[in-house]
């Protein structure tokens, strides 16, 4: 007949398989937390960026036109084109998903008046890091990022 200690299972080597299971119940999420920080980090160094970039850029091309004797909506036709190309550059550089949504906004009219200045406000809504696109059409899983920028306008009044 066995004894009591031989009829007991050997569990040798069920603490590796137990420490292995753990880690990884453990780990993958941690992994996954730090690499959706790092990209909404990242999409907001971005699009802090892009509004700052968006705002001096619609100075320039609006102080332009202006300066050639275009009209104001000509102007503010080509600040919201150069604006829009400074947001896609900058998310570009940082590799940010996302469609932005950027509004140009002048704290006097006409927009480009020596002495105003023209906000940039940008929108970024940044889908989750490895979510299906059957789940994204139907769950909104995407963190809105937004950022202000502004920019005098500066130069002689005629």
């Amino acid at each position: 007949m066995a004894s009591r200690s031989q009829r007991c299972r050997d569990d040798a080597g069920s603490a590796m398989v137990e420490f292995l299971g753990v880690t990884v119940m453990v780990l993958v999420p941690v992994i996954y937390l730090v690499i959706a920080a790092a990209q909404f980090q990242a999409a907001a160094f971005a699009v802090e960026g892009a509004s700052r970039s968006a705002a001096r850029g619609a100075v320039v091309a609006g102080l332009d036109v202006v300066e050639r004797g275009g009209s104001a909506a000509d102007a503010r036709e080509a600040a919201i084109e150069r604006a829009e190309a400074a947001v896609a550059l900058a998310l570009e550089d940082f590799s940010v998903r996302g469609q932005p949504t950027v509004t140009l906004e002048c704290d006097t009219s006409p927009c480009f008046e020596p002495g105003s200045t023209v906000t940039a406000d940008v929108v970024v809504a940044v889908p989750l890091a490895g979510v299906p696109g059957p789940v994204v059409e139907v769950v909104p899983v995407a963190v809105e990022v937004s950022a202000t920028g502004r920019s005098p306008v500066e130069g002689f009044s005629p």
